[in-house]
């Protein structure tokens, strides 16, 4: 993968489905860092991640001594050890606006994709999940017009909680009507063609839309 350029002290404990590592690994590739990313599977933990994740959960990134596993906390630490380039506003209230966004995403949107990946949805809470999230950002398709990015001139730790959700789509069973959804295209039109993203991209997410 191409977020991993030499041996380093930090190491990713990454699933290559997962929209949550996926975000993750976009900020490790956004900001160059050197890496060794681990491609795990839920049901085929190293054994050694029990011993640093209490929750013996993935993501999971460790930086010497330093172990995270929240993917959010990841994101904004990786984004002050290394701040070029900054993903984050540099000042307070904007700060603050994008952290809001990132719990939005959160609690609007991937809670409907974290029913549609389960094997433990049933068939009506897939259909009420893939209907929601269809109709969600349907509406908000066009305040993407507005600018570049996430309400932002900029490529923040928003768009990279966005672009794994959105590159799921297809994979996800969910078609956006293109008329109505044509500012949506465009903005998943540049996510996906930054480099970083293309490097981000695990050999599963390849899949996804072969």
């Amino acid at each position: 993968m191409g977020v991993v350029a030499k041996r380093s002290s930090m190491t990713f404990y990454s699933d290559g489905a997962d929209h949550y590592s996926h975000r993750v690994r976009i900020v490790l590739a956004e900001k160059g860092v050197a890496v060794d990313v681990i491609d795990c599977h839920v049901e085929d933990l190293p054994e050694d991640l029990a011993g640093l994740n209490p929750y013996n959960s993935l993501p999971t990134l460790l930086d010497r001594e330093l172990v995270l596993y929240e993917p959010n906390v990841m994101m904004e630490y990786l984004d002050e050890r290394f701040p070029h380039p900054p993903l984050l506003p540099v000042y307070p209230v904007a700060r603050a606006e994008s952290r809001l966004y990132m719990h939005r995403i959160q609690k609007d949107w991937c809670k409907h994709v974290d029913v549609l990946v389960s094997a433990k949805s049933t068939d009506e809470e897939v259909e009420t999940a893939r209907k929601e999230l269809r109709d969600s950002l349907v509406a908000i398709s066009p305040i993407f017009a507005e600018k570049p990015y996430f309400m932002s001139e900029e490529f923040t730790l928003v768009d990279c909680c966005l672009a794994p959700l959105l590159w799921r789509l297809p994979y996800l069973g969910i078609d956006l009507p293109e008329a109505q959804c044509k500012s949506l295209y465009e903005y998943m039109e540049r996510l996906f063609e930054r480099e970083s993203f293309r490097e981000s991209l695990s050999d599963a997410e390849r899949e996804m839309r072969d």
